[in-house]
């Protein structure tokens, strides 16, 4: 008997931390948690606000997702809503961007630390891909790629590194996509590696990539524009 309950214990304890190590934002106690932006206490996420307080402009925001952005150097403008955009997402776990492309430009090489991406082309043509994790060779950091045009739809796994490009020279395109994060996050390789504050050694990087130093001092010299807004 005393073997059987401690088989159930682990089992529970097991599913306990398989849940937790595969588990997103966590899931909402309640019909919503308003987010309380005013309020000193801090939480993983936001404090709720007084549910007698909600009204519908806390799951609102006028947000011209119809209307064309103008890209940035890279060629490309991701306008996301979060929760720092609808205090309604609080607890809900997704989230949504517009992103514009410039004929011939990408939304560069990034991650979301917090978020699964499925993106949907509205207009035009994307190449896009995006790499695995590191794992035993031959299938060490297998990159898969697609080419999407009007209405195709691509899932971007949570952590992994994703990038878009437009390959045409003459025509923009623009994307939806939803993420399973409230607060996704956004990490770009390059900006985080090449011009992060204070910069990282050019002795840890040229050694990292195997390249002389004075690449990576030319690198680390470059404005990395965000193209995150």
């Amino acid at each position: 008997m005393a073997s059987s309950s401690s088989f159930l214990l682990l089992a529970a304890l097991l599913a306990l931390v398989s849940w937790q190590a595969t588990a997103s934002d966590p899931s909402p106690l309640q019909d919503f948690c308003v987010a309380d932006m005013n309020s000193p206490v801090r939480v993983n996420g936001f404090v709720c606000k007084n549910p007698m307080e909600v009204n519908a402009d806390d799951f609102f925001k006028a947000a011209n997702l119809d209307k064309p952005r103008v890209p940035n150097k890279v060629g490309s403008n991701v306008t996301l809503i979060n929760v720092m955009q609808i205090a309604g997402l609080n607890t809900l776990g997704i989230s949504i961007a517009r992103i514009d492309y410039a004929p011939l430009g990408q939304n560069p090489p990034h991650t979301h630390p917090r978020a699964t991406e499925i993106l949907t082309v509205l207009e035009g043509t994307l190449y896009v891909g995006f790499v695995t994790s590191n794992q035993p060779a031959p299938n060490r950091n297998k990159f898969l790629s697609k080419v999407l045009n009007k209405g195709d739809v691509f899932v971007f796994p949570v952590g992994l590194i994703h990038f878009q490009f437009n390959p045409n020279p003459h025509q923009p395109a623009v994307a939806i996509a939803a993420l399973s994060s409230q607060n996704p996050g956004a990490i770009t390789i390059a900006n985080a590696v090449f011009g992060s504050d204070p910069a990282i050694s050019d002795d840890v990087l040229a050694k990292a990539f195997q390249v002389e130093k004075n690449t990576i001092d030319y690198l680390q010299a470059q404005f990395w524009e965000n193209n995150h807004y």
